[in-house]
């Protein structure tokens, strides 16, 4: 870990949200398909209906991407800096191909690249490539890992770098934040209420501020793992100042 450059690390997390904004909205068949996936994780007292506006986002077949943030160090005089950038559309075709023209440009065309989230390689990633294939969009060779042996793939996890082997380990960044004295900002949403935030209120740049933080959290706590200075307020560049 100590030995990665880490200019050649993409940080990133995403925001989504269910397919539609109601389970009534489903067409019968995907209502059918709903109620069939989820009928071992609903408590019997559950409707479909409610669970799926609690739980459809989650899931990259009934739900949707509406923001993915990135961030990368990169040093000016000596001094490390952070640069966050958000993709956030209504359009999720629109947002993605967006992604995939950045992870296809002459950064990506190195082998040394790393993309780095937390829980990204169980979520993030399987979900960006998921909805990249539905909505027909060709998946960047950086995203490309059937077939590859693991150490193949470019890919980081800070909760699988955290986990030291043990598989069953779940640690939220809430959580890693917290023990690593890492500071993180009172925002006036969390993930529970990004769904709401999406289709009650209609605010992606709020939901893009918020996820930006989560990027700036897991590049913080990679630096944390390698008993690095954490990045100043100063050094960093939020795309929403």
């Amino acid at each position: 870990m100590n030995s990665i450059d880490l200019q050649h690390i993409l940080f990133l997390d995403i925001e989504t949200v269910s397919g539609v904004s109601h389970f009534e909205e489903l067409s019968e068949q995907m209502q059918y398909l709903w109620a069939d996936k989820t009928k071992w994780q609903r408590k019997e007292e559950v409707s479909p209906s409610d669970y799926y506006t609690d739980r459809a986002g989650i899931l990259a077949e009934f739900g949707k991407i509406v923001c993915i943030s990135v961030g990368f160090i990169h040093y000016q005089d000596g001094t490390k800096n952070f640069r966050l950038r958000s993709f956030y559309q209504h359009d999720e075709a629109v947002l993605l191909r967006e992604f995939a023209t950045l992870l296809q440009g002459n950064y990506f065309s190195s082998t040394n690249q790393l993309l780095c989230g937390h829980n990204s390689k169980e979520f993030d990633i399987p979900y960006i490539c998921r909805r990249m294939l539905i909505n027909g969009i060709t998946l960047p060779p950086i995203l490309q890992i059937a077939g590859k042996k693991p150490w193949e793939i470019q890919h980081l996890d800070t909760m699988e770098l955290w986990k030291f082997g043990d598989y069953k380990h779940y640690t939220s960044i809430k959580l890693l934040c917290e023990i690593f004295n890492i500071p993180t900002p009172k925002d006036d949403i969390d993930g529970s209420m990004v769904s709401a935030v999406y289709w009650k209120e209609n605010d992606l740049k709020r939901i893009a501020n918020y996820c930006e933080k989560d990027v700036l959290a897991t590049a913080q706590l990679f630096l944390r793992f390698r008993n690095e200075d954490l990045l100043r307020e100063d050094q960093v560049d939020f795309s929403f100042t």
